[in-house]
This record gives C-alpha cells, structure tokens and sequence, in this order.
C-alpha cells in the first residue's frame, strides 16, 4: 500500500510503513505469510486528511454537500459498479489477512454491496416528496441536511462491512469523511482507494492509517470532527472523545462492546436449537460483538445440553479460511490465544472445567479449538468480559427471575436470544430483556440483519441506532425554513432561486 488518499490525490508515502501478517503460518514454522504493508502514519499527515475533508465541505458550500441528494446517488452508483467488479479482490484480501473463512468473507462484500444499493433506495423514498408544513400561520419546509465532517473508525472483525455502515449513509447525506482504518483489514480498502479518487469529488474521502493514538488523537484534537462514527471498546471511544476540544458540538454514533446472553429454557429442542447457538457463539470464531457470549441453560435439562452441545462443537471443521466447510480458522490478533489460556485458568480457579476434552482448548498457533466451560459463575472473567474469541462459558439457572436479574445487572445491553417453546416465561424474559437490550431474538442467533431492522443497544454497548433508514437520520440534521402563511406567495417565488428550496 505505497500510496496514500489524501485531499482527491492518491501520492506514495516517504514515511514509514507497518507490515501486514496474515495469522496463516508457513507450515511447520512459527513465521506469520508477509502479505503486505501500509503507511505508518504520523499526526500531521492526519491532521492534513481531517484538513482536507473540512475543506472539501466548506460549511456546506462544498460541491459534494451543495449536490442534489440524487446527484450523489448517481456518483454512488458508479461506485457501486466499481465495487461489483472488484469483489473478489476485496473478499480475497479479507480472507487472508483476518483468517475469515473465504466464504464469510465474500458474503461480507456482497453485504455491505447490498446495504448501499438499500442505503440508495432509503435516500430516494426520503427525498420523494417534499416535506412542507402548515402549522398555527408558520409554513414550513424541512430537509434533512449534512452535518459536517465525519471520523469513521472501525473494527477488524468486518473491516469493509461495518467501515461502510458509517462511511456511506454519511457521505450520501453530503457530509465529507476521514477513514481510519483498523489495525488488522487494511488491505482489502487499498482497492478501493482508486474508486475513490476517480468517483468522487477532492477531499471527500480521507483515509488514514498507522497507530490509533498517533492519529485519532490529533485529528480530534484540531475539533474539525463534526461527527464520530466509531465501531469498538467503549474505553477506547471514551478516551478519543475526550480529545475534542467542543464535545458538545460532536455527534456520536458508537457500536461498542456486547456480552450477548443466549438463554435455554427447560423446554427447548436441544437437537434444533445447538446448531442455531453454535452458529451464534462461533461463527467466524466468535469474534463478532453479535455473538452469543454467554449462555444460560435450565437445570432440569443442564446436563443433557452440555453433553450435547460440547460434542456438537468438538465436531466443528477447524482449517484454513479457504477449505470448504471450514467453522475454525485462523485467529488474527497475535495475543488472543494466550488471552483464551488466561480466561481458562481464571475460570478453573472458581470451579469451572473445560467439558468438551476431545480438542477444546488446543492450540496451535493461531488456531484455537473452541472451548465449552461448564459451571460458569458470574465473578469469571469469562462471564464478565466480551471474550471475543472461541469460548463459551455456560451457566446454570432454575428461577427466570435470576436470567432477568444477570441481564440486569450487566453492563452491556445489545442483543439477548431465547431458545423455547413456553410462552408465558418467553413473555416473561421479553418484557424483562426489552429494557435492557436492544433486540431480543426468539429461537434465532443474535445478528445485526437484517439490515433493514434498527441496529442498538443500551447501556455501553451502543450510542445512536444504525439501519439503513435510521443511519440517514443519525448522519444528517433536519433544517427548517419558516415563513407566515401570509408571505406565501414570496416563498414560492423564494423557492424556485434557492437550490436548497428547489
């Protein structure tokens, strides 16, 4: 990645450069595959990126800002176009250096290729007619406006995917961006830097990469952010906020940490639901904030279920992302499996046990074999941090009113799953979880689809809600223009000069 995207102009970097390794070891050695590199870049080349993006806005005298919203669809189209013919690239890139199994990593591209196509069809609905009032003698017209300047930074776990969620409801408002690319998934956006260059208007997309404090500080720091879309720790987006001179003039949409409870009831199907609740803890090695973190089983069926479930997981394929059927890969962060050794030794001090003897907790490298902790107890680091690996702790309960009352009690609150067929204590569980997550799920996995669905949380696991229609809202303020009903006349003849009436 010798180039850098900066004010419309993509020039090689003369600074220094991070190397890329893949978590895919050459075989039989202790050597991570070189698949890349990427500027190392210092607080004044990003202070240059925000810079640029303000300039490029020009208080909404910008051309990107001053286009019609269907001007900048008809730009995001034929970026839309250039993304569909370097999907592969895109995917590949992924795969490779986040150990995403090649098919998770498609489906990543093709998603968020889909959520624009959406993200376009919402911003057409929103502009179709004309949003005119006439209230107590005032008439009124009121259209949703960009902000500002945006600072996306996101995860490595969907480093295209959730980049985009922010980045593209809030350019096709009219607000002009800085990327800040993560640690892990930077190349697979080197593609797309061209795109970018020859789509857009200068200025309007700023990338940025290198070390978190070396540039998201500084960039903050000169309080040209308008807003903050940031997807990751809440300690580490309570720490960038604070850098802003004006916090009361920086919107915030925050995806944050989750600690997602997967609850059994006493009268679920275990056949029906293990394969669902796998799929929910260890999809893409559970490495999602969506994933089932903990889960909590009844006691008249806690045993059958740990048996179950724990011969279930030791059949999973472990291998590299690109074999067919593969559910284990490779994990990117060089420190989680000694990470996932702590969490075990913790959680074997306060009387947990590994149930799943077979394979769980080997470890080879980079790959961790999933590992299913019985006797869970909530004063277990396994309970009480997002673990954001394969492990799954599992406890025992024999009163709803103690599921009601772990949920409470947490910190987090995006998503919770209930797995039953009892309608009076699914009722019960959901009239609880509903004020203290974001979505409840019957029956189903935690997930973020559909898109379509508001994407929250409560407590520190989310500021500001993310869908495709809600995300115009978050990335866009409403502005009124108000005139008495008398003077009617002179706003008709008002709007047909004003390009913003028009």
């Amino acid at each position: 990645m010798k180039n850098v995207l900066l004010d419309g102009t993509l020039k090689p970097y003369k600074g220094n450069f991070i190397n890329v390794y893949s978590p895919i070891y050459y075989q039989g050695t202790q050597e991570r595959a070189l698949i890349g590199s990427y500027p190392d870049m210092t607080p004044e080349d990003s202070i240059k990126a925000i810079k640029a993006a303000k300039k490029a806005f020009n208080n909404g005298k910008g051309e990107w800002p001053s286009m019609t919203p269907y001007e900048r669809i008809n730009i995001m189209n034929k970026f839309l176009e250039g993304l569909e013919k370097n999907k592969i690239g895109i995917a590949k890139s992924i795969m490779w250096e986040i150990g995403k199994s090649w098919d998770d990593s498609l489906k990543e591209v093709v998603r968020t290729i889909e959520y624009i196509k959406d993200t376009i069809k919402a911003v057409e609905d929103l502009y179709k007619n004309k949003n005119i009032k006439s209230v107590n003698g005032v008439n009124a017209y009121i259209k949703d406006t960009p902000i500002g300047v945006i600072l996306c930074s996101s995860p490595f776990n969907y480093p295209f995917n959730e980049t985009y969620t922010t980045l593209i409801p809030a350019l096709i408002m009219g607000n002009t961006a800085v990327m800040k690319l993560p640690h892990y998934g930077v190349v697979c956006h080197y593609i797309t830097y061209q795109l970018f260059k020859d789509i857009f208007p200068a200025g309007v997309i700023n990338v940025v990469t290198g070390d978190g404090p070396n540039t998201l500080k500084p960039i903050m720091e000169t309080g040209l952010v308008d807003i903050f879309g940031f997807i990751g720790t809440s300690k580490a987006a309570s720490t960038i906020i604070k850098y802003h001179p004006k916090p009361n003039a920086l919107k915030l949409c925050l995806g944050l940490e989750a600690n997602n409870v997967g609850v059994i009831l006493g009268d679920a199907n275990i056949q029906k639901a293990i394969p669902e609740i796998i799929s929910g803890c260890l999809s893409y090695n559970g490495q999602r904030c969506t994933a089932l973190k903990v889960l909590l089983v009844n006691e008249n069926i806690y045993e059958e279920f740990v048996k179950e479930f724990s011969n279930a997981v030791d059949n999973l394929k472990l291998g590299m992302p690109w074999e067919k059927s593969v559910k284990i890969t490779p994990l990117p962060e060089e420190k989680k499996p000694k990470y996932i050794e702590e969490l075990i030794d913790d959680a074997i001090q306060y009387g947990g046990s590994i149930c799943n003897k077979k394979r769980g907790g080997i470890i080879d490298r980079s790959i961790v074999s999933p590992i299913v902790i019985r006797d869970a107890k909530p004063c277990m680091r396994v309970v009480k941090e997002e673990q954001f690996g394969p492990i799954i702790p599992i406890m025992k309960w024999s009163s709803i009113s103690e599921v009601q009352e772990f949920v409470m009690n947490s910190n987090y609150g995006q998503q919770a799953a209930i797995f039953g067929e009892d309608p009076d204590l699914i009722a019960s569980a959901v009239d609880c979880f509903v004020f203290n997550v974001g979505r409840v799920n019957i029956n189903s996995q935690c997930q973020r689809g559909p898109d379509v669905l508001p994407f929250t949380g409560r407590k520190d696991s989310a500021q500001g809600t993310l869908s495709v229609t809600d995300a115009l809202k978050v990335f866009s303020i409403p502005s009124v223009v108000a005139i008495k009903s008398k003077e009617a006349g002179l706003f008709n003849k008002v709007s047909q000069k004003s390009k913003f009436l028009s």
